[in-house]
């Protein structure tokens, strides 16, 4: 490459190869960043131990809902708490109750409850399930 005045001709550009190992540089490590996001996002936001999924509802009256949650856990000898929700025709949340499920001999079980509203419900759902039971609702 040829050394040219930077006054008069400008600054000179990075030669081709310069660039390309940029180039490949750059690319190497969005790619890096990416893999490390996905696998923190992946422990993060995983299934965990505990999953619940809405079997179905139905209103039972302008305040009243009952929810069926299926409920599969990966101990099922433990104790899991479930958030269960009616939702309003806007999507907001009327109403919420905890359900504790109980130790039991199969991975997934079935449990229904009602859920009071403070506005007529139009839907219910499951907010989430863990593992960790308040001591309220631990049977004595």
């Amino acid at each position: 490459m040829i050394d040219r005045p930077p006054a008069r001709y400008g600054r000179q550009r990075m030669s081709r190869r310069s660039r390309r190992w940029w180039a490949i540089g750059l690319t190497a490590l969005v790619l890096v960043a990416g893999v490390v996001i996905a696998i923190v996002a992946s422990q993060r936001l995983g299934s965990g131990d505990v999953q619940g999924e809405l079997g179905g509802y139905r209103l039972i009256d302008d305040e009243t809902l009952s929810v069926t949650i299926k409920v599969t856990r990966a101990d099922p000898s433990r104790p899991v708490v479930c958030i269960v929700r009616a939702r309003a025709i806007d999507g907001s949340e009327t109403g919420r109750r905890e359900v504790l499920v109980p130790p039991s001999s199969q991975d997934t079980v079935t449990v229904t409850t009602t859920v009071k509203s403070t506005r007529p419900p139009v839907v219910g759902d499951v907010y989430g399930c863990g593992t960790d039971v308040p001591a309220y609702l631990v049977a004595s």
